[in-house]
């Protein structure tokens, strides 16, 4: 099971959170990025991006919850990262938005909100390497775990197989020992956390590691 570790909280400073990472199991430091627009809140800026991961060897798993992604790729790209997801929601030209992140030697996501049905990525599975389906709505940390996000999962991971594709799925929002276990069970091959493993950042992330 890989564990991406959300730095997005209302409480600890992100870079206190990425100093400790090294020493841990996390596979990637997951970075949401928002322009108030998509969603209502704001975070930080490349330059700010670029001071808090410094901090960190370990690769980035970079979340675009912003109406024009394009516009984010080649400033991200040039960091230690290795998947960028935009989300179905905000783009019209899906094949046009994989490619330009494909141009710059990226790994390629699709973020899909609660309310959108998996389904709208399956023409593009074959095609890109994540889904990332969202278990709570954007924006904000700390939300409660939506419960019908299992079933997603397992729809998603059913379709995975049946187009023998190597598309991974990544799930993001409440995940915790329990939410987690529960996505597991379904399919999925990386944990998005962050209130729950800040709360104790070693042994937490070892708990989501094991759960594979």
């Amino acid at each position: 099971m890989k564990v991406s570790v959300s730095i997005l909280s209302s409480s600890i400073k992100p870079a206190d959170i990425v100093k400790k990472l090294d020493n841990t199991k996390a596979d990637y430091i997951h970075i949401d990025i928002m322009d108030g627009k998509f969603v209502e809140n704001k975070t930080w800026t490349i330059s700010e991006i670029k001071k808090i991961t410094s901090y960190s060897k370990l690769p980035l798993d970079v979340h675009l919850m912003v109406e024009n992604p394009s516009k984010y790729i080649e400033d991200y790209a040039l960091l230690n990262t290795s998947y960028i997801a935009f989300h179905y929601e905000a783009v019209k030209d899906i094949d046009k938005m994989i490619n330009e992140i494909k141009n710059y030697g990226l790994k390629v996501g699709i973020a899909i909100n609660p309310e959108t049905s998996e389904e709208v990525v399956f023409p593009y599975l074959s095609k890109i390497d994540e889904v990332l389906i969202m278990s709570v709505h954007p924006g904000k940390s700390g939300q409660s775990f939506i419960e019908n996000t299992p079933d997603k999962i397992e729809r998603l991971k059913e379709e995975i197989l049946r187009q023998n594709v190597k598309t991974i799925i990544s799930v993001d929002g409440g995940i915790n020992d329990e939410t987690g276990e529960l996505c597991v069970q379904k399919g999925v091959d990386t944990l998005v956390s962050a209130s729950y493993i800040h709360k104790d950042i070693v042994n937490n992330i070892n708990t989501l590691k094991k759960l594979a």
